[in-house]
């Protein structure tokens, strides 16, 4: 006590410790007055330790306000004792009793008004005491605080001895807290540092950008709003200035950082956080250009997904951002990660929007326009994906797939993979060639040639183990052939089988897979009119065994016999006109221009052939289909002197149909195939026809012992399940022998004739 008497009086003592304010504040400001500057220095330690750091909290706060009378008292010279008076000052920041606290926020903003810029040295403390305190419990104590906040913040910017890269580090540390207090003070340093011309934070940016957007999704619209401004201003002055766009730019590596937290929080699942992410993603994007070489991929991960928002906003900035995008040439040799852009446009072709997946492959055909042997590098990476694209339930994203294997099957290896790969999923999911067959196949033959997709498809069909599969493969592209109005120039060519080599070769092509279909077989003949093999191959029906499935495929023939594509069919049959003479009661021969018509006017037996394949399948239907209806209708029509004069007496009189399949005309004539010699072991327009039905009769063979083995598997599996479940039907009595039963007789014909 008689240190503490010797450095200043007893009286002054006693009242700072007092519990009354004013007794407190009135010795302070004894102490300031009879204050000796000789012995400031043992008053500070004696405030220090005897009064700040005192377990009474009476006595704390005593000591708090002498330290800031004695550095009132001190005026000027108030510097070089602050490193005694800051520290047991900033200590009270933590103190348990509130009005501590109070009392040091207090002590502190005198000190400041005092030594102003001097106390600068502590900053990084005092910043930290003041965050702690902007969320103090107690409500006086955040006044004061704000008070004091204030007070740094203009000694801040006036001072010339801030130092802000020892700043960010503390700052970075804070920008995730959640409390709002703390985040109202944090943004309010970080708009006043932004607004100080001499403190560069754009530089520092990538440090507290994600704190900022962060803050974005607060649920106090205040802060919201206080963020939102802050981050529009640093865009702004990004956008504005040249030398802060120059200074982003060059520093690829904060620009990366920012660029992978745009990517982030633009898969935020805070709409407003998306927006301003996507719009900053968008900026960078005008603004970075080929500088943004190295993070295209991760933004071209961040676009995507926005273009299917559920905001118009952001899918308008998202969609804008994707073209610029897309926009900008990239050279491979300069960092342009081909492999990872067509990751990221793989992974969205899983997207469940379409829009999304729509703009993935248009990413994936952009890079194989620009980049062809790059992209075929890592084709086997997107390969699979981009056929299962092909069951996509958007026909638009479905017709953009076929677009992008189109554009890789240019190569003749990677069309022969496209097509194999093709048929393998057709074989392994039967609704993508029910639902998407047609629209697939027909694509396909005006994106790459329909001659060359038909042949290829058929060499791969002709040698296709599940017989099944084949079976109703070739049905689908002989529909496709029959129907598709993008394979015109194609039946054009079958037409003409007969005539020309290309023709042929494309009929014997086509012929070896559509063996595995009867049918498809006599549409092909009837398409390539050779009429003859396809009245042989109707008579050949009698071997097969004619069930539901195979009247089915007939009775669809019927019906495209009635389509405009086999028009030139119908016409055919009602030219079987015999003689000039009959043909002047329907033409007047002076009228006539076209040669090429009256040489076939005057050909009695030239679709002989015709008629009889015709009428071999009309014995083939039910009599009470529909199909049988319309096709005797149509045979209705042909005139009676379609036929010689001997044919005509024979059917003149009872069935009109009895007999033709037998009755056609002997001796040497003209016939549809080109050849006066009968279909079987002679060679039609270069065609071996012997030889094709051979080719089909062993491929039938096959269908049948591939039918047989599957009734029986089926029939062994159905006795042993009986078995299982009901043993006692073995010991059952057998039925009455006096029960009728029918007669096995067997159902086959010999050659040559039909089955009724």
């Amino acid at each position: 006590m008689a240190d503490a008497l010797s450095v200043m009086p007893a009286g002054v003592l006693r009242n700072l410790a007092d519990k009354l304010y004013e007794k407190r504040k009135n010795a302070a400001l004894e102490l300031a007055l009879a204050g000796d500057h000789e012995k400031i220095s043992a008053v500070i330690n004696l405030l220090t330790t005897d009064f700040t750091y005192s377990p009474q909290a009476n006595h704390r706060k005593g000591g708090l306000i002498g330290l800031a009378a004695a550095t009132v008292g001190l005026t000027s010279e108030a510097a070089q004792h602050l490193e005694q008076i800051v520290p047991p000052v900033l200590n009270s920041f933590s103190d348990q009793d509130s009005r501590v606290r109070y009392y040091a926020c207090e002590a502190l903003y005198n000190i400041a008004k005092v030594v102003r810029g001097d106390f600068i040295v502590f900053f990084n403390q005092i910043f930290d005491a003041l965050c702690k305190l902007s969320a103090d419990s107690d409500a006086n104590v955040q006044s004061a605080a704000h008070l004091l906040d204030r007070l740094v913040k203009d000694i801040v910017t006036e001072s010339d001895q801030f130092s802000i890269e020892e700043f960010i580090p503390l700052l970075r540390e804070r920008m995730n807290v959640l409390n709002p207090y703390v985040r109202q003070f944090l943004v309010g340093w970080i708009t006043v540092l932004d607004s100080v011309p001499d403190i560069d934070m754009l530089g520092f940016l990538p440090d507290f950008l994600d704190g900022l957007f962060n803050m974005l999704s607060d649920s106090s619209h205040e802060i919201r709003q206080q963020a939102d401004s802050a981050l529009s201003e640093f865009l702004q002055e990004i956008k504005n200035s040249p030398e802060s766009k120059e200074l982003l730019l060059l520093k690829s590596v904060d620009y990366g950082r920012m660029a992978e937290i745009l990517v982030q929080r633009a898969g935020s699942p805070d709409e407003f956080t998306r927006l301003t992410a996507i719009t900053w993603i968008n900026e960078f994007v005008k603004l970075g250009g080929d500088q943004l070489v190295p993070y295209y991929a991760d933004i071209l991960g961040a676009i995507l997904p926005c273009i299917s928002d559920k905001e118009d906003k952001i899918r308008v900035v998202a969609r804008e951002t994707n073209e610029e995008l897309r926009a900008i040439q990239a050279d491979p040799a300069e960092g342009f990660d081909v492999g990872a852009i067509l990751s990221i446009a793989r992974r969205q072709l899983s997207s469940e929007w379409e829009a999304t997946r729509i703009e993935a492959l248009h990413w994936i055909s952009t890079l194989l326009n620009r980049h062809r042997a790059e992209v075929l590098v890592f084709l086997n990476d997107i390969f699979d994906t981009l056929l299962k694209a092909l069951s996509d339930p958007s026909d638009e994203v479905v017709l953009l797939v076929l677009e992008v294997h189109a554009c890789i099957a240019k190569d003749l290896q990677h069309f022969r993979q496209l097509v194999i790969f093709l048929v393998h999923n057709f074989r392994i999911d039967n609704s993508l060639l029910e639902k998407r067959g047609a629209l697939i196949i027909r694509r396909l033959c005006v994106l790459l040639d329909a001659e060359r997709v038909y042949r290829e498809l058929s060499m791969i069909l002709e040698g296709e183990s599940d017989l099944d599969f084949a079976c109703t493969m070739v049905q689908a592209l002989n529909l496709i052939l029959l129907t598709s109005s993008e394979l015109s120039e194609l039946r054009d060519l079958l037409k003409q089988s007969l005539v020309i080599p290309a023709g042929k070769d494309l009929f014997v092509s086509l012929y070896a897979s559509w063996c595995h279909s009867p049918m498809a077989i006599i549409s092909l003949c009837l398409l390539a009119q050779t009429y003859q093999h396809a009245s042989t191959v109707i008579q050949s029906m009698v071997e097969e065994d004619i069930n539901v499935k195979f009247l089915v495929q007939l009775d669809k023939l019927i019906r495209l016999l009635e389509t405009p594509i086999f028009a030139y069919l119908r016409l055919q049959v009602r030219t079987c006109i015999p003689s000039l003479k009959c043909a002047c009661a329907f033409i007047d021969f002076r009228n006539v221009v076209n040669p090429e018509l009256e040489i076939e006017l005057l050909e009695p037996g030239r679709f002989t052939w015709l008629l009889k394949a015709l009428y071999g399948l009309l014995m083939l239907l039910p009599q009470q289909s529909a199909a049988f209806k319309i096709l005797r209708t149509r045979l209705k029509t042909v005139p009676p002197y379609s036929f010689t004069s001997e044919q005509f007496k024979r059917t003149s009189s009872g069935n009109p149909y009895s007999q033709i399949l037998h009755n056609v005309p002997s001796g040497p004539q003209f016939i549809e195939d080109g050849d006066i010699n009968s279909d079987m072991g002679s060679s039609h327009g270069g065609i071996n026809f012997a030889s094709r039905l051979q080719q089909l009769e062993q491929m039938q063979r096959q269908h049948r012992m591939h039918a047989k083995a599957q009734a029986h598997s089926r029939n062994s599996s159905t006795s042993s399940s009986k078995e299982v479940q009901r043993p006692q039907e073995a010991q059952r009595p057998s039925p009455p022998s006096d029960i009728s039963r029918p007669s096995s007789r067997s159902s086959r014909k010999g050659p040559g004739q039909l089955q009724l």
